[in-house]
């Protein structure tokens, strides 16, 4: 009995140490922890942790090493960091400084295996030369091998930086790009640029001397400047093919919201009878997105999507129909063939708007299908059986018209609530989206294969999202196709090698 007391004495002193020793040095920024189960680690594996999503309590690729509340583990250290709350705290060891590290490291490595890598395979054993012989061989038609041969130039892309001029280079090197469109026939890019002291200015970027190996452009300016934020924006046909930009504008204080139709001759002509035009507003407020009308039955019509409703508007009588819905829509197409305008909610719904029936019917919904989060973009396809949608979850799903049921999911894409729109173009078979985390994702329309992933020049930033745009003839008709990505005060150039 003696001797079992005395071990237990001995155990509460042992115990006692051990815990003034966490006392001491919890209080510490960190303390080691150097475990057999972590020295077991293979090279291998903590080199593959380091390539996954950035943990904020032990290593990704890890599970030997314990998570301890209230500590994160730094695989390169191999210790213990105490995590302390984010506000009003001077200590830069926080769960989002953790997140933002992560993700540098992640983008400088990308951007180092692109400049390393002159080309990138997105498909196992996909080569010129294989494409070639199973083409002579009989074993791919020639619309197969045209697509792949796209997906192949895709993965080549190599990064240029774009010379801009202008007639005043002080504002280059200031005022920031906040969105880029380019126009049908991809010779014009019309941006918009935040100024610094405030505010916003546009402009129309000439692509002609997109080529290699200069990659020159000029910006023309205009002196039409507005601080109210754009919503929304597209081009629209009215005297001729993108004649002008139809922007959806914010209202603030007592100046309500509107939707201006902006005459690209303000800027720069290229049609002989052309004549400096005149803005033309009209008093819609709250406009989510906006879309123009190429359809013979919504002749010289655009679309405006509110909260809980959609304004079809003429522009030559300046007649109006509108239509009810159950929530906000924050995009919008109309289809050329069909007399259907395509509207996304922020409910998840895609719904169709029969332009033939008039506002007080009742049958003017012609198509619904549903997302589980709100619909950030809406793009119907060539033949219009199928449209392409993605929301704020990062779903991006390919939708039958026919069946109303969807055909292809695209993996990979990263949002969670921005306003991100999507690029398809089937001429290529390719889809572009750039996500809330700043990369630029190529898919294979066919197929849904990621073909490639472009990591932001600059580092990751909910303001610093890159615009994109792509064509299959930049600068023209004679270009080359290519990818344009602005961020920052900079303009960036992806072609075909």
């Amino acid at each position: 009995m003696h001797q079992s007391s005395w071990k237990s004495r001995r155990h509460r002193r042992r115990g006692h140490r051990h815990s003034a020793w966490f006392r001491q040095h919890g209080s510490n920024e960190s303390y080691s922890c150097r475990k057999d189960a972590g020295a077991q680690q293979s090279p291998q594996g903590s080199s593959d942790g380091h390539g996954e999503a950035p943990s904020t309590s032990s290593t990704a690729g890890s599970s030997s090493v314990p998570d301890l509340p209230g500590y994160y583990f730094d695989p390169e250290k191999k210790r213990y960091f105490r995590l302390l709350p984010g506000h009003n705290n001077c200590n830069p060891l926080t769960k989002e400084s953790i997140r933002q590290k992560e993700m540098e490291r992640k983008r400088l490595r990308l951007l180092e295996e692109e400049e390393q890598q002159g080309k990138k395979i997105a498909r196992l054993g996909f080569n010129a030369s294989s494409l070639l012989q199973k083409s002579k061989l009989g074993f791919l038609n020639a619309t197969s091998y045209c697509r792949l041969a796209h997906e192949l130039r895709v993965s080549c892309m190599q990064r240029k930086k774009v010379q801009i001029q202008s007639s005043d280079p002080s504002a280059l090197a200031s005022d920031q790009f906040n969105l880029i469109m380019a126009d049908t026939n991809s010779d014009r890019l019309f941006t918009v640029n935040d100024v610094k002291v405030g505010g916003s200015k546009y402009g129309i970027i000439s692509l002609h001397g997109l080529k290699t190996p200069t990659f020159r452009v000029h910006m023309h300016e205009n002196l039409y400047f507005t601080n109210r934020k754009v919503n929304a924006m597209c081009w629209a046909s009215l005297n001729h093919l993108d004649s002008h930009v139809l922007l959806c504008l914010m209202g603030i204080a007592e100046t309500p919201g509107c939707a201006t139709l902006l005459p690209t001759s303000l800027f720069v002509s290229n049609h002989a009878g052309d004549r400096p035009g005149m803005l033309c507003s009209f008093r819609i407020p709250g406009a989510w997105s906006c879309a123009w009308s190429l359809n013979i039955q919504a002749n010289n019509c655009f679309s405006t999507g509110l909260s809980r409703r959609v304004l079809v508007t003429s522009v030559v009588t300046g007649h109006r129909q509108s239509f009810g819905t159950s929530s906000d829509v924050l995009t919008q197409q109309f289809a050329v063939t069909a007399p259907l305008l395509f509207n996304g909610c922020r409910s998840g719904e895609i719904f169709a708007i029969d332009l033939r029936c008039q506002n007080q019917g009742k049958g003017w919904k012609a198509t619904c299908l549903f997302h589980d989060s709100a619909v950030t973009s809406v793009q119907i396809l060539q033949e219009e059986q199928c449209l392409m949608a993605s929301d704020m979850a990062g779903t991006i799903k390919l939708w039958d018209l026919r069946t109303t049921k969807c055909i292809r999911q695209y993996e990979g894409h990263v949002n969670e609530y921005a306003h991100l729109p999507l690029h398809v173009h089937e001429e290529e078979g390719i889809m572009v989206a750039v996500g809330q985390d700043c990369y630029t994702r190529i898919w294979s329309l066919h197929d849904g294969q990621l073909l490639r992933t472009i990591p932001s020049p600059y580092p990751t930033s909910k303001a610093d999202i890159p615009s994109v745009a792509f064509s299959s003839r930049l600068g023209g008709t004679r270009g080359a196709p290519g990818l344009l990505m602005a961020v920052r005060q900079d303009l960036y150039c992806f072609s075909y090698s």
